[in-house]
């Protein structure tokens, strides 16, 4: 670092020119040109060794934190490493799998299909004949990991606490994920659970194929694959000589990610050209399931909400609803981020959703983010990263493709989904778990005024004959309340018996919608007298 640190100070001072090693050192192969401050990050994250390196990938993969020259660089970084030896490698199947690897595998290769800095692949036979894919996890990695990740979340706590600038983005919370992340990554039977899960949302789409995992040979350190075998989606040459139309199979790819996104909400986090092949009958295969995201409930209802406030070209409502899916460390500037929102919006008018270029919005919306100091939830970055390589690659095999065609019908879905009765009932539902919590804080947030008021800290008269009124709304407060949390479970149970499939709801659905509307509108009747018998004055 303090030889990179050296670089960007001579870059700050214009001395780039006079400092020799700027142009070549520790084994970099000089050049005329000086190095750019990305380059510098890229090395120094090289020459820190493994877990660096990731961390630069995954920040590779965040727009909202990193400039776009930031993320193109960071994405260069080849998670690469010697080849163990074979012996090395079959010791630790033996060891993982309590047999050794010929009692296991009809046929191993000892030479690697792929080498990284946490495992590398060999090809194998399983012993009825199928050919796989075995990850083995290199031995020690988990210690040096684990060490490296205690200096990252070092070096996180003194960032935080001698750089403002820093802390503003914050970078111990930014560790934490990073850390998530990569323990993620680590763990084998993970990656093949999630494997499972995409095979179980693709099985009805015959054109996707997700390998299948072989448990019997599948550990935390080793992980048994079904082989996918195709044509890289960037060898153009190739998808021609196979007689593929691109057309279709950029819009096949977009259909998939647009799936994962808002329909499955669990999607592939790395959809590197190098993790897709297109088999010969143009069916997209997909591997390397490490990095995966999940959209909650929680951020589907904040991205239904963006999506609405978009929709409806209303600059303040948008950034309220970029105000509500961010994370902010220092106050923000709600107008400024309107106006400036505004402003992107203007560009736009007029414009259908074929015309506008998903890749070049993201990259202005997320100069907004950066400029007002907020950070994306990882999920929602992710997403846009997502989206943004899609249309990269799609228009790389077809230059007239225009991803928002695909991807706005399933955008517009999701957008309705929020005026849906279950929605409602979800929304009434919190709403009234919050009322609740609200009244189980009561006697606290009581007992606490009492206590500021004994301390002296405040005068309060009453007389006893004031009292009672006040008494008596607070009683018939509680009634409304629990009233309405009542409503609210009973709205959110009907609306989920009303989600069931409906040759099983058909049996159920007159009788309870007639309970349903009998019971809401006692409870909605109840609430009404009492609130006109509550509107009478207190003196």
């Amino acid at each position: 670092m303090s030889h990179h640190g050296l670089g960007y100070l001579a870059g700050v001072l214009g001395l780039q020119q006079r400092i020799p090693f700027q142009r070549g050192w520790l084994g970099h192969e000089p050049r005329d040109d000086a190095y750019a401050r990305p380059e510098h990050v890229r090395l120094a994250l090289e020459e820190m060794g493994a877990t660096f390196v990731k961390l630069g990938q995954i920040l590779s993969t965040r727009p909202d934190l990193l400039p776009e020259s930031y993320q193109h660089e960071l994405a260069k970084l080849q998670d690469s490493s010697p080849a163990l030896p074979g012996s090395t490698i079959r010791e630790v199947i033996a060891q993982e799998l309590g047999r050794d690897v010929q009692e296991a595998f009809a046929d191993f290769d000892d030479e690697p299909l792929a080498t990284g800095s946490i495992g590398q692949a060999h090809a194998a036979t399983l012993l009825d004949g199928t050919e796989v894919v075995v990850k083995v996890r290199r031995p020690g990695v988990m210690a040096q990991i684990e060490e490296d990740l205690e200096i990252l979340r070092n070096l996180a706590d003194h960032a935080s606490r001698k750089w403002r600038a820093v802390d503003e983005y914050d970078v111990i919370g930014l560790a934490e994920e990073f850390t998530s992340t990569l323990r993620a990554e680590l763990d084998y039977l993970q990656e093949g659970r999630s494997a499972e899960r995409f095979a179980d949302n693709f099985k009805t789409e015959s054109d996707v194929h997700v390998p299948r995992v072989f448990w019997e040979t599948t550990t935390s350190r080793v992980l048994t694959l079904e082989r996918i075998r195709g044509i890289n989606v960037r060898d153009l040459a190739g998808l021609d000589a196979a007689g593929i139309d691109r057309h279709a199979l950029a819009e096949r790819a977009t259909n998939v990610t647009a799936k994962m996104i808002f329909e499955d909400r669990f999607f592939h986090a790395d959809p590197h050209p190098g993790n897709l092949f297109i088999e010969p009958n143009g069916t997209i295969g997909i591997i390397d399931f490490g990095m995966v995201g999940t959209i909650d409930e929680n951020l589907r209802a904040q991205l239904a909400a963006l999506l609405v406030s978009v929709a409806r070209k209303n600059p303040d409502r948008i950034a309220d609803a970029v105000l509500d899916l961010a994370i902010a460390r220092v106050e923000v500037d709600r107008h400024a981020l309107s106006a400036d929102l505004g402003t992107l919006l203007a560009r736009y008018e007029g414009k259908s959703i074929g015309e506008i270029q998903f890749t070049r919005l993201i990259g202005q919306v997320l100069v907004i983010v950066r400029n007002h100091h907020l950070r994306l939830p990882r999920e929602l970055a992710l997403i846009l990263k997502m989206l943004s390589m899609n249309e990269g690659m799609a228009v790389e095999m077809d230059p007239q493709f225009q991803i928002g065609e695909v991807v706005a019908p399933f955008a517009r879905r999701l957008a309705a989904e929020e005026f849906t009765p279950a929605a409602f009932a979800r929304r009434l539902a919190r709403s009234g778990i919050n009322v609740a919590q609200f009244g189980a804080e009561l006697p606290e947030l009581l007992m606490r005024l009492t206590a500021v008021i004994d301390e002296g800290g405040m005068e309060v008269h009453l007389r006893a004959a004031e009292l009672e009124p006040l008494v008596t709304r607070v009683e018939r407060l509680g009634n409304r309340l629990v009233a309405g949390v009542v409503a609210a479970a009973f709205i959110e149970g009907i609306a989920e018996l009303l989600t069931v499939e409906p040759s099983r709801r058909r049996a159920i659905d007159r009788p309870l919608l007639a309970v349903g509307a009998g019971a809401v509108g006692s409870l909605g009747a109840y609430l009404v007298w009492t609130g006109r018998r509550g509107r009478r004055p207190i003196r």
